[in-house]
């Protein structure tokens, strides 16, 4: 008899289809992610599942669904799964690092040039009908090139921004926790500074750190004070690394020049105030959102899965503590 497992929401049908070889598949084909209840309940009697970043996976859905072995999460963020509660209960948690480097910063470099060269207001102008020729003092940006980029967290994602600022020829700095390895910063050209120095000495501030506890509300006020009144900032990273209350008041008082989000503190909300101003560009959640890595990303759930289920290592384990 074939193990069951649960996708529990819409994916792509090849991967459907390379679960089904495998496993008694229990497919949720909606986008719409499952309500609790209905969650447990598709859980049960499943050894296994694959989910999406809005499936809240904690010990309260846990407690209910015993057999389950392994939860393989298609992002490579798992803030939505407990993991020490899936660790206490010998339950695997897998993630999809690394395929999304690449595209998540080529979203980064369109939010931030969006937003200097205000792209997105000079076409909602253009569409309205109120475009009548050329001027030479219609919609003024900032340059990006030669400019300051300042990079909060160099990991994977982090260095290959700071690779297409050097295309820019961009001086680029950066803060960490973890200073880079001297032969990183040679081949990126980057600086390391303490925080306080990056926001002062900025033209663009890209946000590429984890979610911790340490990390909400990374930028709030007293950070937003420090940026240059010309500074843009880039958030592709967790939303709630931004307090957006404070963001909507720095954007009003013009301590900084504008915003381009593609993450929010309460998702899918945003600060009302935010959708009304023409120096913020905003997008849906879409920094992997190219067909190609979100079908790697969902390949890679599907072969975490396979492997945790048929007694093997997942390669993405997340909690290592649970083969102990």
């Amino acid at each position: 008899m074939r193990m069951k497992v649960l996708i529990s929401q819409k994916i792509f049908d090849e991967v459907v289809s390379l679960a089904e070889k495998y496993f008694d598949v229990d497919y949720h084909s909606s986008d719409i992610p499952l309500q609790p209840h209905a969650l447990i309940q598709r859980l049960k009697n499943k050894m296994g599942a694959i989910t999406l970043l809005t499936d809240r996976i904690d010990d309260a859905v846990l407690s209910q669904c015993p057999e389950i072995r392994i939860v393989s999460n298609v992002a490579v963020g798992y803030n939505n799964i407990d993991v020490n509660a899936c660790t206490r209960r010998k339950v695997m948690v897998t993630n999809t690092p690394g395929v999304l480097d690449d595209t998540t910063a080529d979203l980064t470099w369109a939010l931030l040039l969006s937003t200097a060269r205000r792209v997105v207001e000079a076409d909602q102008f253009l569409r309205s009908g109120q475009w009548k020729g050329w001027k030479l003092m219609e919609f003024l940006g900032h340059d990006v090139h030669h400019k300051g980029l300042g990079i909060c967290g160099l990991g994977r994602i982090g260095q290959r921004v700071a690779k297409r600022g050097k295309g820019f020829d961009m001086k680029i700095l950066y803060t960490d926790v973890v200073r880079a390895a001297p032969s990183i910063e040679e081949s990126l050209g980057a600086q390391f500074v303490d925080k306080k120095d990056l926001l002062s000495e900025s033209d663009f501030v890209s946000l590429h750190v984890p979610l911790f506890p340490e990390t909400t509300h990374y930028i709030s006020d007293a950070e937003l004070a420090l940026m240059k009144p010309t500074a843009i900032l880039i958030n592709a990273s967790r939303g709630t690394v931004v307090d957006e209350k404070a963001l909507v008041r720095a954007l009003q008082e013009k301590k900084i020049a504008g915003v381009g989000l593609d993450v929010y503190e309460r998702e899918p909300e945003v600060e009302p105030e935010l959708l009304q101003m023409k120096n913020v560009v905003l997008a849906p959640h879409i920094a992997s959102a190219s067909r190609e890595t979100r079908l790697r990303m969902a390949t890679m759930a599907a072969e975490n899965l396979m492997a945790g289920l048929t007694g093997k290592r997942p390669p993405n384990l997340v909690n290592e503590g649970v083969l102990q």
